[in-house]
């Protein structure tokens, strides 16, 4: 790559705002099949303005830095393994992404919660921005037991970008593996912890413990529908199916998205081979799609049509290498074989997810 690493991603970040009240609503998912397939989808919502998402590709033996919030020098490492995923407005960072390992990566937003590690200018070639992480694991881990051992040796501190309002990313992050490992790396209160993770959905704010005690307000939801009641004199029977998932919430909110994803996660059908595990992650996905406008207020609709719906949605197949998705431009599924490319040349290089943003229609001659 002839732009630095660092350098490229600080000018890109300096070239975006974000409004104050912006609807960042990403849901994440685990899926496993018989075949051994291991899948990690997500949504990715964003409501201050189109992330002009590309496809980013690393190869094996690239220099890379992290970021400190002083700008000197961070973490060096040499990327060991390649990855393929998305990145947003130009950065060569990852927001989702999958490397050679079938180690799997996705971030998303947990503001008000999320606060990295204090930053010490002795440690700062031990540093990494929460940004820098994603690329850091996708590029030198295979698993996620190497993610518990190796990831308290290093520092994620809270780097300040100006385009954020002067703060940093308030991120957390799902990871899974294709031994069948999956967990939650989250930084509260300066200080690290990594989650099993037992119910296979992330989404937003608060922390993923939160998320987990609040299951336990809807332990009465099930799959079946429930029996009829007798009430005094007469006999209430439900009205057509679904009674058992009565008062699952349907609001797009991080809470109520996160007992719904786990709802319908877990519920899920036994799932033979890796084509049928990866329609169901998209099936389960498209109950979070948000359209446009549903989710915000009039004066804080933005002027590029995305108006915070979402924008991209992914599927990653730690079994077979296969990366998958589709855009809000164009629901048309679209593969990325890691398999087909060859991770051992090049330098870190970028591709439009969408060659043009419309839907591609498949006419259907009927005589």
């Amino acid at each position: 790559m002839k732009t630095p690493f660092r350098k490229l991603a600080l000018a890109s970040m300096l070239a975006f705002t974000i409004p104050a009240q912006s609807v960042l609503a990403c849901t994440a998912i685990t899926l496993n099949a018989n075949d051994g397939s291991i899948i990690q989808a997500r949504t990715q919502e964003w409501g201050a303005f189109d992330l002009r998402s590309e496809i980013i590709k690393v190869p094996q033996n690239v220099v890379m830095k992290g970021n400190t919030p002083d700008g000197a020098n961070g973490l060096t490492w040499e990327s060991k393994y390649g990855a393929v995923g998305i990145n947003a407005v130009g950065l060569p960072v990852f927001i989702d992404g999958m490397n050679q390992e079938g180690l799997a990566v996705s971030v998303l937003y947990m503001p008000g919660f999320a606060q990295f590690q204090d930053y010490d200018s002795q440690q700062s070639d031990i540093t990494l921005a929460a940004y820098d992480l994603p690329a850091w694991l996708l590029t030198t881990k295979a698993n996620v037991e190497e993610i518990k051992t190796e990831l308290p040796n290093v520092r994620v501190s809270d780097v300040k970008v100006p385009s954020f309002g002067n703060i940093a990313p308030p991120i957390h992050f799902l990871v899974s593996d294709s031994k069948g490992g999956s967990i939650v790396i989250e930084y509260t209160n300066g200080e690290l912890a990594i989650y099993d993770n037992e119910v296979g959905v992330m989404t937003n704010s608060p922390s993923y413990p939160w998320h987990l005690t609040n299951l336990r307000n809807y332990v009465g939801l099930q799959p079946e529908s429930v029996e009829a009641k007798q009430v005094g004199n007469i006999t209430l029977s439900p009205i057509g199916v679904g009674s058992g998932m009565l008062g699952l919430p349907g609001d797009f909110t991080p809470p109520s998205r996160f007992v719904r994803a786990v709802a319908m996660r877990n519920t899920v059908v036994e799932l033979e081979d890796s084509e049928r595990a990866i329609n169901e992650s998209f099936r389960i996905l498209d109950n979070f799609n948000i359209p446009l406008g549903a989710t915000e207020a009039p004066d804080q609709l933005p002027t590029d049509g995305t108006q915070g719906s979402t924008q991209w949605t992914t599927a990653m197949n730690a079994h077979s290498l296969e990366y998958y998705y589709h855009t809000m431009n164009n629901r048309t599924l679209r593969k990325i074989d890691l398999n087909e490319i060859d991770f051992t040349k090049g330098e870190i290089t970028f591709y439009p997810l969408d060659k043009n943003k419309a839907q591609t229609i498949e006419m259907v001659e009927v005589d």
